[in-house]
């Protein structure tokens, strides 16, 4: 390449990518049929996110994977203002969230379609899905009601 020459366009980062394994590709595959997914112990009924290979209530491996409501409540949230990954340097400022859904599991996630000035703890949310790559779907919130 010549010195006057421009180098071709930088691809665009991509996003770091969640270890899946047998314990949790359930969940992920939920996600890609957008459906929240968690584990629900089969001996005590306790629901479980993450997904685990053991039940923290009663210690059984017996479990099945059930789809949840989606729906929850902003529990807790940040905003980042500075991008510690090239993927999330693109998006700043962004916000992490807290969800706490309607079957008492908790999550961490990113609340999209509402500017982060607007976020209130509280807030009704319900799960959407974001195709980030070209094989990695994951759940993210809106807001319900923006009033």
């Amino acid at each position: 390449m010549s010195p006057t020459a421009s180098a071709p366009p930088a691809a665009d980062p991509l996003p770091i990518k969640p270890a899946i394994s047998e314990i949790n590709k359930p969940f992920w595959d939920g996600c890609r049929a957008h459906k929240l997914m968690a584990q629900q112990c089969t001996h005590c009924q306790e629901l479980r996110y993450p997904a685990a290979a053991v039940c923290p209530n009663c210690l059984s491996g017996a479990h099945e994977w059930r789809a949840l409501s989606g729906r929850g409540e902003l529990f807790s949230y940040i905003v980042i203002h500075r991008g510690y990954h090239p993927y999330w340097a693109q998006r700043v400022p962004y916000n992490v969230a807290f969800i706490e859904l309607e079957e008492g599991l908790r999550m961490f996630s990113n609340i999209v379609g509402t500017p982060n000035e607007a976020l209130r703890v509280g807030q009704k949310v319900k799960v959407a899905f974001e195709q980030r790559g070209a094989d990695l779907v994951v759940p993210v919130f809106e807001v319900v009601d923006k009033s």
